[in-house]
């Protein structure tokens, strides 16, 4: 090899070399691991035949020993390997170090995504199979991608729908037309 060749290789190698270590940080900042994102609740908000509407609790675990400024986050939600909802938020929190957070959004679905659930229903499934995976927004961080899957009681969510549905949303069981409460649905 010749000495401008012997230069010109080791420039590409520490270029390519540099590119690489930066692109394995830019996956986590500052080495930081991923928070953990989960489902903590679910409850209906109202909705008609066409689109409903559920309030989606996230609880979001931060493993590491500083707090987590989250700006937002953008996410799609699969029941039984079928999408159902989609979901985003500007809502800024703040996840204390070593702690969680949870963080209510509002998600709303379509009559095609609980026809699909109602099917599954009909096999005897009592529960459905989760997965969620979205972005964490968080600014001076960048962000972080998360993807988990668990598991939701669908009877029990659907069952809720139904009484919703029987009664009317909105419509309150006195004369007076206040609102009822919308059910609420932990697991």
């Amino acid at each position: 090899m010749t000495l401008p060749f012997r230069r010109s290789f080791i420039r590409r190698l520490a270029v390519t070399g540099g590119g690489l270590l930066l692109a394995g940080c830019a996956g986590l900042p500052f080495g930081l691991e991923k928070p953990d994102v989960s489902i903590a609740g679910i409850r209906l908000l109202d909705g008609n035949l066409i689109e409903q509407r559920f309030v989606l609790t996230l609880r979001i675990t931060n493993p590491n020993r500083v707090e987590i400024p989250i700006e937002g986050l953008n996410f799609d939600l699969d029941l039984n390997e079928q999408p159902f909802a989609r979901g985003v938020s500007n809502r800024a929190l703040v996840v204390p170090r070593l702690g969680e957070a949870t963080m209510d959004v509002t998600v709303s679905t379509g009559l095609n995504g609980w026809l699909r659930q109602l099917g599954e229903l009909g096999k005897g499934r009592d529960k459905a199979d989760y997965r969620i995976r979205g972005r964490l927004v968080t600014g001076s961080l960048g962000g972080f991608d998360f993807d988990r899957r668990g598991q939701v009681d669908l009877a029990r969510l659907l069952g809720r729908f139904g009484e919703r549905l029987d009664k009317g949303f909105g419509k309150g069981p006195g004369k007076g037309g206040e609102a009822a409460p919308p059910p609420s649905e932990r697991f």
